[in-house]
């Protein structure tokens, strides 16, 4: 029915306007609820009830939040108001990440020339501001999204007690035996000036300079070799390398063969013999664009065990070497080795007694005693190294080569491989990895496939380098030998000093620490803990402090990059010190893109900020398309997108509207001595979609949750139910059977949608429940499901079905007439139905209300062989209050109404 007949019917307004511009509403609900201190009565109300910790993964304090943010912060406060709502205490800890070269840079930025003039002390005060200014701006943009948390209790990395508390996690690790000193090839960053975790590399298509290289026998064994292999005299043989980084050319300590791969000895023109893998010589030629080649012999690499080659740019010598990590996968079946650059370079030469050499110094540049090149920086050095392999005939060719490469996630910058000393969480020398692996198989992954993912990085991952050479971040606590790297025998006391004071004094303490070591002898680190680090202990230095150590995260929720990030560093550090992962649960969400897939970025112009959409449509609106939107996978943006999902919100939020629009007369506290058997249908189909959405909750399920509550506004309420009630609702008394009975279930289906909508939806909830009961609508948010009463039984539900389709058929045949232009709707029907007998049976009871159901001026249902349904328009004249076409009128009103208005009011049965 129209909007003009409930004007006509004078329907009282309730007693808060229900207005549409939640966004302009939403941050006077906050300021209530800060008013109310609404976080804390869920504290006091759930306490006691069995506890459920989502763990918040911090993220770094750097930036305006991202819709990337919003999803994350949306999705946990979805699951934490969905548990409360299941009867948990499910408090939440947000928490920030601070330390790090993001935060360096933007105060670097700031400072200009006047970095140099100032102290790292008065250096790591203005980053450690500048953090916090940054938690200020995300935390407000995370309350606006309707987020609830203990904001004033929140989580820092730069909080002194978290930075002490670092300190003894890390002593525990170290107790432990996964720590170690070592000298060995990590990624590095020229930009960053420092070392790299591999969870801060990603890997990008490069163009590189792909050379091959002659690397002639020692004169010494060539001789020798030549007479013994019957080569040719006075051939000069060579291994033939090939490498995608020629500025590792200086670092060469060894060449590394295979000894189970054939090899060729292939002779061409200038009485060469090159030493290539038998699979690569044709692409190998075919490369150098050469047809005058000619192999001589074949053996396997085993057979060329003892040769010594000399460097093509030094007079010294790089000996042979064997390594499995030698394929004929490309190249030339012989690789150069680095091991100042490589880490499988650097095992194979380790394992045969090859000391290390690194001739490239920290800030990216050859040692001054590098021949040739020292000073030059790595990123000019290509070049002149190309050219001086020219110059000593080494160069058999060079040219551009497209592949993936590591890069700085943060400067995109391509990274070196080198050696230097740091600190390392050792994978083997305890059995860390092994002990992880194992730990995950305990572990609930969602989706499932983020277990094999996890697996997949665990196996074979390199020792975790933990240092880093810059100034804002965690002091690593060690006092070390300087000769021998080994820690003082004192260790446990300087851990336990280092902890105590950094808690009272801040990360500054280190600085001063006195250890009172011979300090010729001794020498304490200057390095700060990887940012990883900083993060993956939380469930040490968080969760451990709030609830103790033995309560462990039952879910860490992170995008799905966290798989090599923060997951696995919280499991390693966990598994380090106690054995067992931090949690008992992993839920991983998708990447924002736009519509075409492509990742969100300001250059393509395909950014739209959490911020932008909030101020035009409120948060409730972007927190429905986050859970309408399947994040498994990733999840598309677009305003179109955008605005066809917010459709479903209008339908939710219109269907509520009405529904509470019709209560406003209603007690729920007043007895309802029948309730009509279309009232019960609804409360019993409600009770069954209560279950399935517990449910979908509980399996983080939302786009289902949203997609089932969507379904039953429109279908089941909007093209059905409430469709019906109107009729009782708005022509029946007040009082009346009828009229209180489609209250009752009114009442109990909106209580079941505002706790269903709650966790998605809280400022709509909030607003639906306050217009309901005035100045307590927060108790929507400490409030639980509930077991709703008068549901059908088994006879009654099929029966009702039954209707239904009878119902869908009746449509179809007065749609037919509607589209005549005969008639404007049903109610300017009258409706004959005929029935076969088994369906008859069925519902011949419900006949005298079937006009009812079918919302037309009447209906009749006849006993016959075979369905017919026929409609006729209606002869009669229309009353004017319910607009039902009849054979009398009184002054334009029906006798049913005036029986309703003035008499004793119609019964009803059923409808």
């Amino acid at each position: 029915m129209s909007n003009e007949k409930d004007q006509k019917l004078n329907l009282p307004k309730t007693s808060i306007p229900m207005k549409a511009n939640l966004n302009q509403r939403e941050p006077e609900f906050l300021k209530e609820w800060d008013k109310r201190n609404v976080y804390k009565k869920i504290r006091k109300n759930k306490k006691g009830k069995k506890a459920f910790h989502l763990h918040d993964g911090p993220p770094y304090a750097n930036g305006e939040i991202h819709l990337g943010h919003a999803v994350n912060k949306v999705l946990k406060d979805i699951i934490i108001r969905s548990k409360s709502l299941e009867g948990f205490d499910s408090p939440y800890i947000p928490g920030w990440d601070c330390h790090g070269l993001p935060i360096e840079h933007q105060v670097e930025k700031k400072l200009g020339k006047k970095r140099k003039e100032i102290s790292k002390s008065e250096f790591r005060d203005l980053c450690r501001e500048y953090a916090k200014t940054q938690i200020k701006l995300q935390e407000k943009d995370f309350v606006r999204l309707g987020v609830f948390g203990d904001w004033k209790n929140r989580y820092a990395s730069l909080d002194q007690s978290f930075e002490g508390e670092a300190i003894n996690a890390f002593s525990r690790i170290f107790h432990n035996g996964h720590v170690e000193k070592g000298f060995k090839p990590v990624h590095w960053c020229l930009d960053c000036g420092s070392s790299l975790a591999e969870a801060e590399v990603d890997y990008l298509d490069k163009t590189s300079r792909a050379i091959d290289v002659k690397f002639r026998i020692d004169k010494t064994l060539e001789e020798k070799f030549i007479k013994q292999n019957k080569l040719p005299e006075h051939s000069k043989v060579f291994a033939v390398i090939w490498t995608t980084t020629p500025w590792t050319i200086p670092g060469n300590q060894a060449v590394c063969l295979n000894k189970d791969i054939e090899y060729s000895l292939v002779e061409v023109a200038k009485n060469e013999i090159y030493i290539i893998a038998s699979e690569l010589v044709k692409t190998c030629f075919d490369r150098w664009s050469s047809e005058d080649f000619e192999i001589i012999k074949k053996m396997k690499g085993n057979d060329l065990d003892g040769l010594h080659f000399i460097h093509p740019l030094y007079n010294r010598t790089s000996p042979l070497l064997f390594s499995e990590h030698v394929t004929t996968d490309t190249g030339t079946g012989c690789v150069h080795s680095a091991p100042a650059h490589g880490p499988e370079d650097f095992e194979t030469c380790a394992e045969n007694g090859i000391e290390l050499k690194n001739p490239i110094s920290s800030n990216g540049c050859f040692k001054d005693d590098v021949k040739h090149f020292g000073g030059l920086h790595v990123r000019k050095s290509e070049e002149e190294i190309i050219k001086k392999l020219k110059e000593t005939d080494s160069l058999l060719c060079n040219e551009d080569f497209q592949h993936s490469y590591p890069h700085c996630w943060r400067h995109k910058t391509p990274l070196i491989f080198m050696a230097t000393p740091q600190w390392f969480i050792s994978m083997t020398k305890s059995g860390l990895l092994e002990g992880a692996e194992h730990g995950i198989d305990n572990v609930e992954f969602t989706p499932a496939w983020g277990k094999e993912r996890m697996q997949i990085m665990l196996k074979d991952r390199p020792d975790w380098c933990i240092s880093r050479q810059r100034d804002w971040g965690i002091p690593i606590p060690l006092i070390f030998d300087k000769e021998t790297g080994e820690p003082t025998n004192d260790i446990e006391k300087v851990f336990n000093k280092a902890s105590e004071q950094i808690k009272e004094k801040g990360i500054d303490a280190w600085k001063e620490f006195d250890f009172g070591e011979d300090k010729e002898k001794y020498e304490k680190s200057n390095d700060i803990f990887d940012v990883w680090f900083d993060s993956g202990i939380t469930h040490h230095c968080v969760m451990n402090e709030l609830y103790g150590n033995d309560v462990k995260a039952d879910l860490y929720l992170e995008g799905s990059d966290q798989h090599r990030g923060w997951f696995q560093s919280s499991l390693l550090t966990s598994v380090a010190m106690n054995g067992t992962p931090p949690y008992k649960g992993v839920l991983t969400h998708g990447f924002v893109v736009d519509e075409d897939g492509r990742k969100m970025s300001k250059s393509i112009g395909n950014v739209v900020g959490p911020q932008e959409i909030i101020n035009n449509s409120g948060a409730d609106t972007l927190r429905f398309w986050i859970a309408a939107t399947d994040f498994r996978g990733e999840m598309a943006f677009s305003k179109d997108i955008f605005n066809r999902s917010v459709d479903g919100f209008r339908r939710i939020r219109n269907t509520m509207r009405f529904m509470i629009s019709n209560l406003y007369d209603y007690d729920k506290n007043d007895q309802v001595t029948k309730v009509l058997f279309l009232d019960k249908a609804i409360i019993s189909k409600t009770a069954k979609l209560q279950n399935e959405i517990r449910e979908l909750y509980k399996e983080f399920n939302f786009h289902q949750v949203v997609s089932k509550i969507v379904n039953f506004c429109v279908n089941d309420l909007g093209s059905l139910y409430l469709d019906i009630i109107k009729d009782r609702l708005y022509t029946m008394q007040p009082e009346s059977e009828g009229r209180r009975s489609a209250q009752y279930a009114l009442a109990i289906v909106l209580d079941f949608l505002n706790k269903a909508i709650s966790p998605i939806l809280p400022f709509t909830a909030y607003e639906f429940s306050e217009n309901l009961s005035n100045g307590n609508g927060d108790e929507i948010f400490f409030s639980e499901w509930e077991e709703y009463e008068n549901k059908l039984n088994k006879e009654e539900e099929e029966e009702f079905e039954l209707l239904v389709q009878l119902r869908q058929r009746a449509y179809q045949e007065i749609e037919e007439e509607r589209k005549k232009k005969d008639i404007k709707n049903a109610l300017d029907c009258d409706v004959e139905i005929t029935l076969e007998k088994e369906l008859f049976d069925k519902i011949s009871k419900y006949s005298d209300e079937m006009n009812k159901i079918l919302i037309c001026s009447s209906c009749s249902i006849f006993l016959g062989k075979s369905e017919q349904i026929l409609v006729k328009k209606s002869v009669n004249e229309k009353c004017t209050r319910c607009w039902h076409k009849v054979e009398e009128l009184e002054n334009g009103i029906c006798k049913r109404c005036i029986n309703n208005m003035s008499g004793e009011g119609e019964a009803r049965r059923f409808f």
